[in-house]
């Protein structure tokens, strides 16, 4: 019997003493995360310190994707013998300097991609990889600062593309107006008087027009998260069918030495694009379309991979 109570208290001992140190274990553990907290807040206040100085920020991430397949004899699909595969990367950077009474803001985006297809069992398919997308993107902002969060301001902004039909088109918007920028990383940028350079060949669809351009871009890091999001737009005074515009929203998450996750969605419309692809370059050109009638659809993109923080 003394063996059995003996027996009972040492279990009883030894369940209070693991109990006892579970919940002193759990008390230090949540006195560290406070501390952690504690810490990043103090990082976090340094570092927007850090941003507030004077000169030049300089910063970049991209984000790269693929994939690669084979099919021998899979006669279960409609192309039994068939090799693909698409990579596409894309690069986001910035040149941003700031001083007490004026700012200068540089962004560049590219956005490239090829795709291939390859029948095995048709001789006359291509075989070669081809461009899937091909955006190229980079703006100018100067503003003298007529108070903390306004001022006058210049804005150049180029959009093309480079794989193919470089500069046909290509944009270039060259205004005068006025920049808010409400918070360290939006800046909203308006011009009342923008003239868009059209630059194209062959058969006059585009025109150059006098118009308002609209430009917010939002650019951000946080910790192990960067983000990037910019919409241009032009309104055309002379007539809505020469208006346009882009928005872009680019995300990166670093997981291991500055190697992560990315993902990039863009979007635009353009009618004048809409009526040169209708009449010149789809399979099935149709002389006859008119901007009155052209099916004006929205241009979009996508890709996600690998990300990579410069």
């Amino acid at each position: 019997m003394k063996n059995i109570v003996l027996s009972f208290f040492l279990l009883f001992a030894v369940s209070f003493s693991f109990a006892q140190t579970e919940q002193e274990l759990k008390a230090a553990k949540k006195e560290k995360k406070d501390s952690i907290s504690a810490i990043e807040k103090r990082v976090n206040a340094l570092q927007k310190q850090i941003d507030n100085l004077p000169g030049w920020k300089l910063g970049a991430f991209g984000t790269i994707g693929g994939s690669f397949s084979g099919f021998n004899n899979w006669y279960s699909q409609g192309t039994p013998n068939v090799s693909a595969g698409n990579i596409g990367f894309t690069v986001n950077a910035f040149a941003n300097l700031k001083e007490p009474k004026y700012f200068w803001r540089n962004a560049l985006n590219v956005n490239i991609a090829w795709v291939k297809f390859d029948d095995q069992d048709d001789p006359t398919d291509d075989d070669s990889f081809q461009e899937s997308t091909d955006v190229f993107n980079v703006s100018s902002l100067y503003g003298y600062k007529l108070t903390e969060k306004f001022a006058i301001s210049a804005l150049g902004e180029y959009r093309t593309t480079i794989l193919s039909n470089f500069n046909d088109p290509g944009y270039l918007d060259l205004g005068l107006g006025g920049t808010w920028t409400p918070l360290d990383n939006l800046t909203v940028t308006v011009n009342p008087l923008n003239y868009n350079i059209v630059f194209s060949q062959g058969e006059n669809i585009y025109e150059s027009t006098l118009g308002a351009k609209f430009l917010v871009d939002y650019t951000r890091e946080i910790g192990a998260i960067s983000f990037k999001s910019n919409l241009s737009a032009f309104q055309s005074y002379k007539n809505s069918d020469f208006s346009n515009f882009t928005w872009i929203n680019a995300f990166g998450y670093t997981l291991w030495k500055n190697i992560g996750v990315g993902f990039e969605f863009g979007m635009r419309d353009n009618k004048a694009e809409a009526l040169d692809y209708a009449r010149n370059k789809q399979s099935t050109p149709d002389p006859d379309v008119t901007f009155d009638n052209v099916d004006n659809k929205l241009q979009t993109y996508y890709l996600l991979g690998l990300n990579y923080k410069f």
